[in-house]
């Protein structure tokens, strides 16, 4: 049977990878599949992971209709053997449920790849919406780790390194960079401390505060 598949993990865990792999294994006994993305780190209309491999993906606009992009393309004769949905946490709510039409009335397998909770721990629209109605919930094994050295839980944002907890949901980036904005992930006791690398490391490297005399 067809399913919807959501695939979740904190950033920098492999879930592009993953979505890659599945791409490559399909591809390679002749199946052939649509790929959906939307503000991948290599650009529009890309499918990217962080070990270099990319490959081309159809980016998704505000407000498309995902059913109507596949109905339309098989009418034309083309082929969907499956659908891959990377960054499926942008994705509106009513694309979601999109996707899971595509299983149900097309029979079509749905994978969808995505973090789950924004940079306040709060969850993404979309991501809500693939847990309420996947097939399946699959947290990815190959665990990202907080600079400490914990298993990381939480994605978190970062402008000079400092953790910032206000802002819009969405703002592209990506983690070990300089940017202005950037990402990092954290166990779930440094992300509510807001202890980055960055601050981890000022405070090792502060002197040692001198007793003050009486």
């Amino acid at each position: 049977m067809p399913e919807l598949v959501f695939f979740s993990g904190t950033m920098d865990c492999g879930k592009s990878t993953l979505a890659l792999q599945i791409e490559h294994n399909r591809s390679a006994r002749g199946l052939q599949g649509m790929i959906f993305t939307r503000d991948d780190r290599a650009g529009q209309g890309k499918l990217s992971s962080r070990l270099g491999l990319v490959t081309d993906a159809v980016e998704v606009a505000d407000g498309q209709d995902l059913y109507a992009y596949l109905v339309d393309h098989l009418s034309q004769g083309g082929r969907a053997d499956y659908v891959i949905a990377d960054e499926a946490q942008f994705l509106a709510e009513e694309q979601i449920d999109q996707l899971a039409r595509v299983v149900d009335d097309l029979g079509v397998d749905v994978y969808a790849f995505g973090i789950t909770t924004d940079f306040r721990s709060k969850l993404f629209p979309g991501s809500q919406r693939l847990v309420e109605l996947a097939d399946r919930v699959e947290v990815l094994q190959v665990e990202a780790l907080c600079w400490c050295g914990a298993r990381a839980t939480h994605n978190a944002r970062t402008v000079g390194g400092a953790m910032v907890v206000e802002g819009a949901q969405v703002v592209v980036g990506d983690v070990n960079q300089a940017d202005a904005v950037a990402y990092e992930v954290l166990c779930r006791r440094h992300f509510r401390r807001r202890m980055t690398s960055a601050s981890a490391r000022a405070g090792a490297l502060s002197p040692d505060v001198l007793p003050v005399s009486s």
